[in-house]
């Protein structure tokens, strides 16, 4: 799709105003319902756009990304912009600086039409924990769209941006990717930088595109991708353009199938996509191998505390003094307490919300005293098995299948009850993040669920820094669907 549009570009067939302006009457027309944007920034984009085709009228080479319009995940500052992270503690925050990737992007020519929704400073699976707003699924406005990702997975599926970038701390990109019906990659930790990005789980947390396409993810990643001594987890990419990699050749790739996320618990129609996905890539040359990640079943719970303690730690910073709170009928001031304590405890209880708190307190018990070898450095440990089992693993394979998500969307308030049922559903994206590795979620097919098709993605985690192997097989696929 954005080859398409470059080449349209080029030709004069379209200009960069006329195709923003499309995107923002899709925005007008539709996002009244879906929900999938916080702030549109229809001037911003009009101006961005219309410098690409003063670019085009002087006969200059523009970029493949130049003048095509995405969106932004709204934890990512963006300069002179409102960036919320879906919370009401950060609900005056303009941000002063530009997000590392935001400016590559825009380096790039892209234009921004906006910040998209997201569960609260990324913390869920579904972006029903946003303190503004509800986004819904496009394909069944009754479901999720998953999370925290959710705004911008939503934007590319209904049309209203070409492309999104999302954070994935645990699989907030490729699990709204499944439900959602495209493609999300996590790239592997520290190849893309995080500066400007409001921090979740700052060892886990990694940026990456959303697209319709694995070429299109494969183009806006090679943006955004690189060094950045902003950061100093990032390594340097050397201008690679992931894009040329995708020759639709898998033959002789082996893929590793783990036991461990093909048990039994797996809904019987995600097992039959799956089963049929395997047959797909075999019938394209590559050679699947039933492996073992041993480590797999104590994922989830190290998540689970690594994350949360993490969280508590970063979220510190976030007293309501510094930053914007929002002031409704209930509060006339905040802060207004009697001690400075009392201002801060005051201002967090209104600020955040449920799942927010709950993660707040989970991490700061495993990090307290007397608590912290049991929990906090216990998980550490296991952590370093879970990276030795893919370490293990790519002696044998190049790349490990799995289904992304264990079921398709569910119903909104479905979970919201049982937070356990909910982290449930990052069962097979967790394990990436720990281990750091890449891995991307693309459309492996559909479940009939009350007259919908109801998407269910498959998932490719791949070597450390090898990001092509991922992106040229989950194309393949996609080139054969």
């Amino acid at each position: 799709m954005i080859r398409e549009l470059h080449e349209k570009l080029k030709k004069g067939e379209v200009t960069a105003v006329a195709l923003t302006e499309e995107y923002l009457r899709v925005i007008e027309e539709k996002d009244g319902e879906l929900g999938a944007y916080l702030t549109v920034l229809g001037d911003d984009a009009r101006r961005a756009a219309a410098l690409v085709d003063e670019k085009i009228a002087r006969g200059e080479e523009i970029d493949l990304l130049e003048g095509i319009p995405g969106a932004i995940k709204d934890n990512m500052c963006m300069t002179g912009t409102r960036t919320t992270a879906a919370s009401k503690i950060l609900d005056n925050y303009i941000a002063p600086y530009d997000a590392s990737v935001i400016r590559k992007l825009k380096e790039s020519g892209a234009v921004i039409l906006g910040k998209t929704n997201m569960d609260e400073f990324a913390m869920g699976s579904s972006t029903e924990s946003s303190a503004y707003r509800q986004t819904k699924n496009p394909i069944d406005p009754t479901r999720v769209p998953g999370g925290s990702s959710g705004g911008s997975a939503v934007a590319v599926a209904a049309g209203e941006a070409v492309f999104a970038l999302g954070s994935d701390t645990g699989g907030s990109i490729r699990q709204p990717a499944s439900f959602c019906g495209v493609v999300g990659l996590k790239p592997t930790y520290g190849r893309v930088s995080r500066s400007g990005l409001l921090a979740m789980a700052s060892s886990l947390d990694q940026i990456g595109p959303f697209a319709r396409t694995v070429e299109d993810a494969a183009i806006v990643f090679s943006r955004i991708s690189g060094y950045d001594p902003k950061d100093v987890t990032t390594a340097e990419s050397d201008g690679k353009r992931f894009e040329d990699c995708l020759t639709g050749d898998i033959r002789g790739l082996k893929i590793g199938l783990p036991k461990e996320y093909f048990s039994e618990s797996l809904d019987p129609r995600v097992r039959a996509i799956a089963q049929e996905a395997i047959r797909r890539f075999e019938s394209l040359g590559a050679e699947t191998v039933e492996i073992s990640l041993p480590h797999a079943r104590y994922a989830l719970p190290t998540y689970y505390i690594i994350m949360p303690s993490e969280v508590s730690s970063n979220l510190a910073r976030f007293d309501g003094i510094r930053y914007g709170l929002h002031i409704d009928d209930r509060v006339e001031r905040i802060p207004g307490s009697g001690t400075l304590l009392e201002t801060y405890l005051d201002s967090r209880a209104y600020g955040f919300g449920e799942e927010v708190k709950r993660r707040i307190m989970l991490g700061t018990y495993a990090l307290s005293a007397g608590y912290y070898d049991a929990y906090y450095k216990k998980a550490q440990a296991v952590r370093e098995l879970i990276r030795k089992d893919f370490a293990d693993a790519w002696k044998s394979v190049d790349v490990i299948f799995s289904p992304t998500a264990p079921e398709p969307a569910f119903k909104f308030g479905a979970k919201t009850d049982d937070p356990l049922k909910m982290y449930l559903s990052d069962i097979y994206t967790v394990m990436a993040n720990l281990a750091g590795v890449p891995a991307i979620s693309f459309p492996m097919g559909t479940v009939e669920e009350e007259g919908k098709p109801l998407p269910v993605g498959g998932q490719l985690m791949g070597k450390w820094f090898d990001e092509e192997t991922i992106l040229r097989a989950a194309d393949a696929y996609e080139r054969r669907a």
